[in-house]
């Protein structure tokens, strides 16, 4: 299963949520969408990020901690 992260450039909660992720070593498994990227997302996801999302659709937003992330990929 992947997680894709919507995030944006400069967004120090989207930063500390990729470190706790990279930390936990899911960082193989996450595709990164910048929701500045397409406008429709900025819309959808503006004032959410960071959000992770599984590849069924269930989504995070922060706050999360890494116990909900791996929750989200069982």
């Amino acid at each position: 299963m992947r997680l894709q992260f919507y995030h944006r450039e400069h967004c120090e909660l989207c930063d500390q949520a990729l470190a706790m992720l990279h930390q936990a070593g899911l960082d193989r498994i996450i595709t990164m969408i910048d929701i500045d990227a397409d406008p429709e997302l900025g819309v959808a996801y503006g004032l959410r990020i960071p959000v992770v999302e599984s590849s069924d659709g269930r989504a995070l937003d922060w706050p999360f901690d890494i116990e909900a992330v791996q929750a989200l990929l069982s």
